[in-house]
């Protein structure tokens, strides 16, 4: 039988090459779109509390970013990537609302991830932060979430009407500029550069290549908070220069990212905008080298299982304590214990757990894809990749900040150490309020479910 070559052009959001493909030679489909998402004006920014005043200008665009996927027995799979602060779990259950109408999309089979920069819009989502608000600032909060929901479902759908036929392959690399943040001091641990403390360098790319060989986009990660920078300019930080710096070295190629478990990982040095743009190329070139390394090319299909677990949390505050914290000189712990105050007065109680989502994607049989929720630090890469892992098998790539960014998620060893991940930045929470540190079994409660999702898979 003679092949049947397409010519398949795509020219909205999506920004494939287009070229001639033989659908008979390629296992996999896939398709690939961007919009932006920076706002189109002044906003107040995520990331940093002590910011006085909305942004003034831009460094750099933000994007919102689909890679669809489809396999030979036409199982989907969307990535979406976003140069935000977080994913909030209202947001993903919306757009997991609509995406029921509009495609036969399963919320298993679609994975949310921000790189958390922060130099990009705040973004709030439930009425009880939007109502500490003035009425200017609410109503520019409430616009932008609608815009974005509208624009992820608009990149989605594009990503998917994009499907052509294409050639996965996984590759990996390493990139250095990573280092732990929590530095032992006789007060306690700090955040500062700690050289001793645990890392992940590693670079894992998924590589899409068209079915005539040439390459179309690429899914990177790196571990690593996007804290280079602290301005009032929107940028996406080291990962947005990262994916603009390979996406010039290679036209018409998208570059979408996938941020690890950086919670307790900064990138060093830090500071300026120089520094941010050499991270990105730091990392842009990581990719480069990965896409030398020898190729794992990606055969049978796909498969995806999306469960929340219990997260519990530890005895929380009585209302005698948070009236005495709402006294305080610290304007955050004050500001906090007042907020706790309102959710006791508004609902009777404080949360005592949290259903946090946890996924498992097997992509070929060349790579079980982990994405956890909330700002997992390093322990919970380094520890999957030890327990799965092995010889010969898939390759192990670990997620975090994944379809809900609701507060640290740290690991038994931080939590028993105590400082900013561990309890400490539960105060700045704002889509869910926190009402104190997790159990001592938050990790064994999520590796635990990792697993339970894994032998389901089988």
């Amino acid at each position: 039988m003679r092949k049947r070559c397409v010519v398949l052009w795509l020219c909205c959001v999506g920004v494939w090459v287009t070229g001639a493909v033989c659908a008979e030679d390629a296992v996999w489909k896939a398709g690939v779109a961007t919009v932006k998402v920076t706002p189109e004006g002044p906003m107040w920014m995520a990331g940093y509390a002590s910011r006085t005043k909305p942004s003034e200008g831009v460094a750099q665009d933000l994007f919102a970013k689909a890679l669809a996927l489809q396999d030979a027995q036409g199982q989907k799979f969307v990535f979406v990537t976003l140069d935000l602060i977080s994913v909030p779990g209202p947001l993903r259950q919306k757009i997991d609302e609509q995406l029921q109408k509009t495609q036969t999309l399963k919320p298993a089979n679609l994975l949310m991830n921000c790189s958390h920069t922060h130099c990009g819009p705040e973004i709030r989502v439930t009425n009880a932060t939007l109502q500490e608000l003035d009425a200017e600032r609410r109503q520019l909060s409430v616009k932008y979430v609608d815009d974005l929901q509208a624009k992820i479902l608009q990149v989605i759908d594009t990503a998917l009407k994009g499907l052509e036929p294409a050639k996965l392959s996984y590759q990996h690399a390493r990139a250095g500029f990573a280092m732990n943040r929590r530095t032992p001091t006789p007060k306690g641990y700090a955040n500062f550069p700690n050289p001793e403390g645990p890392v992940d360098h590693d670079v894992p790319v998924l590589r899409v290549d068209g079915a005539d060989g040439k390459l179309r986009a690429v899914l990177f990660g790196y571990a690593c908070h996007n804290t280079t920078l602290g301005f009032y300019q929107f940028c996406g930080d080291y990962a947005g220069y990262a994916q603009e710096y390979f996406e010039a070295d290679h036209p018409g190629v998208v570059a979408l990212f996938l941020m690890g478990c950086g919670g307790d990982q900064n990138p060093y040095p830090r500071g300026t905008i120089e520094l941010a743009r050499m991270h990105g190329r730091t990392l842009a070139t990581s990719i480069d080298a990965a896409l030398q390394t020898t190729p794992r090319p990606l055969t049978g299909g796909l498969s995806s299982q999306l469960d929340t677990v219990d997260l519990t949390y530890d005895t929380p505050p009585t209302r005698e304590e948070l009236q005495t914290r709402a006294k305080s000189t610290d304007k955050y712990d004050q500001a906090y214990a007042e907020r706790l105050l309102k959710q006791l007065d508004d609902e009777g109680r404080l949360l005592e757990k949290y259903a946090a989502p946890v996924q498992v994607v097997r992509l070929g049989n060349e790579i079980t894809l982990v994405a956890l929720p909330g700002e997992t630090v390093v322990d919970y890469s380094l520890r999957l990749k030890r327990e799965l892992s092995v010889k010969d098998g898939p390759a192990v790539w670990v997620a975090g900040y994944s379809n809900d960014v609701f507060a640290y998620v740290p690991s038994r060893r931080v939590l028993e150490e105590g400082g900013y991940e561990a309890v400490g930045a539960m105060r700045y929470m704002t889509t869910v309020l926190q009402p104190g540190a997790f159990t001592p079994d938050v990790e064994e409660r999520l590796i635990g479910k990792v697993h339970a999702l894994l032998k389901a898979a089988r």
